[in-house]
């Protein structure tokens, strides 16, 4: 199972999360708090870059070791003002993410990882057992998501 594409969400959602002066490493925490996706340096970082060439975010200090804490500007909270609906479908879309995630999410998506891998070594009988699995499966999500037994 592949991850929604939550790639356009990312900059508002650290956008929201520097109303607090935080380093790259408190928002890469913050994001995986809040909604339980883990980002790397790589990624969080031209982030910054971005919001920040976007007059959106600024440095607040340069610490120890160089390590820069960013923190919204006003253009920033005005930019969230004017997007709040993106921001609140993002959170939403995060969040349901996150409880995905909980209910045992992660888990399926290692075993459909591992399911990809080796779907061209598979015996006929292996197949047949996993398609009657899926549809299974997906006939029972559909029953509880009904409301059924």
């Amino acid at each position: 199972m592949e991850r929604p594409n939550f790639r356009g969400y990312m900059k508002i959602l650290v956008l929201d999360i520097l109303h607090e002066p935080k380093h790259g490493y408190g928002i890469m925490s913050e994001l995986e708090r809040l909604y339980g996706i883990r980002l790397s340096a790589g990624t969080v970082y031209p982030i910054l870059s971005s919001l920040r060439r976007s007059g959106l975010i600024e440095v607040a200090e340069t610490g120890a070791r160089d390590r820069k804490t960013y923190v919204i500007t006003e253009k920033g909270r005005k930019y969230l003002k004017g997007h709040a609906e993106e921001l609140e479908e993002a959170k939403r879309r995060m969040r349901a993410y996150k409880a995905f995630l909980e209910l045992g999410g992660d888990e399926l998506k290692a075993a459909f990882r591992e399911l990809f891998e080796s779907v061209d070594k598979l015996t006929e009988e292996q197949k047949a057992k996993i398609r009657e699995l899926f549809t299974g499966c997906a006939r029972e999500l559909r029953l509880i998501l009904l409301g059924g037994e």
